[in-house]
Order: C-alpha cells, then structure tokens, then sequence
C-alpha cells in the first residue's frame, strides 16, 4: 500500500499592518529627504551667488582703489614735472633776459664808441651846456678831461665863446685819472659829471626792470 502526500491547502494570508506603516514612513522620509536636498542646493546656489556677488564687489572695490591711487600717483608726477618746467622756464627766461641786456650793453657800448669815434669831445660839449644853464652868468667853470680830449675840448669851448656875446669862464684842465670820453665839472655852488660807466650801469638797471 502506498501513501501520497497531498500539500494543505490554505488561503494566503494578508500583509501584516506593521508592514504598511513602515512603508508609508520610508516614503514619507525619502520625501522629507529630497525636500532637504533641494534646501541644501537652494542655498548652496544662494552662497554661491553670495559670494560671488561679494568677490565681484571686492574686485571692483579693488579696482577702483588702485586706480584712484594711480591717479594721485599721476597727478602728482605731472604736478612735479610742471613744477620742474616751471622752474626750467624762469631759468630760461631769466637767461634770456641776461643775454638781451648783455646784447643792449654791447650796441650801446657800440652806439657810443661810433659817437665818440666820431665826436669825442660831445658828450662833454652837452655837459658844458647843461652847466651854463644852471651856474649864474661870469662864475668860473673848471672842465677836466682826458689830455687826448684837451685840444678837443678847448675849440668846442672857443667855438662856444665866439657864438656867445657873454663872456664864458670856463677853463679846460687835463687829467689822465679820467677815462677817455668822461669829465668832471665844477663850480662854486655844484658840480656835473660826464661818467660812462654810470650811464652804462644805469642803462643795465633800466634794462633789468624792462625784463623783469
């Protein structure tokens, strides 16, 4: 006799409780998490953004700072080479204005060196003048001279006397202190100068006044 085994037969059974809350509770965290992920990129993309709006900040501040220093550094080095122009110039000028009077001397030095080539004995003729006018008539007036402009002097003086219906005292004396083309007059009360060298110092101060 044999025996055959027949399997139970039963209906299946349903799916515990606990089962379902746990999955209902993973769903719930793997939400919960994707909601953290999507907060941790919001604000990481916040930070980024942050930080690079600050960085670009920072650069631009950066830039704006070395910049206005570059722009003090040159203002300040044209400001120094103005100065130094500045300088440069009044030195120049001041050169120029040397070689101008220096230039005038020499044409007057010429000027009068023709003059005296010519006439050396005007200058002291106009001095005779000047003096007749202001001495009182028949007072003495003592003319000296270089000796080489004696002779000179003393026909200007005899030419003077036969044009003059008064009678002229004035004695020539030469005096070889004197440089040639200068004299000295004198009389009682005053006294009258043919001096080159003061005329020509006097012309240099006029001359610097005009340049300066």
């Amino acid at each position: 006799m044999s025996a055959q085994v027949q399997p139970f037969s039963f209906s299946p059974l349903p799916p515990a409780a606990g089962g379902l809350r746990r999955t209902d509770a993973l769903v719930l965290e793997v939400e919960a998490l994707e909601l953290e992920v999507r907060r941790l990129k919001s604000e990481l993309q916040s930070e980024h953004a942050r930080g690079r709006a600050e960085g670009e900040a920072a650069a631009l501040a950066s830039f704006r700072a070395e910049r206005e220093s570059a722009l003090l550094a040159a203002a300040d080095a044209l400001h120094a080479c103005l100065e130094d122009l500045d300088g440069r110039w009044q030195e120049l000028e001041h050169e120029l204005a040397g070689s101008a009077t220096e230039l005038a001397l020499e044409a007057a030095d010429l000027l009068a060196g023709h003059a005296l080539d010519r006439s050396p004995a005007e200058p002291v003729g106009q001095a005779i003048a000047r003096a007749l006018h202001q001495v009182r008539r028949g007072q003495p007036i003592e003319v000296r001279v270089h000796p080489d402009l004696a002779t000179a002097v003393e026909q200007m003086v005899s030419a003077r006397q036969a044009a003059d219906r008064r009678r002229l005292f004035l004695t020539v004396v030469p005096d070889p202190a004197l440089p040639q083309g200068d004299a000295r007059l004198s009389w009682e009360l005053g006294a009258l100068a043919v001096d080159g060298a003061a005329r020509r110092e006097a012309l240099r101060r006029e001359l610097d006044q005009i340049a300066s």
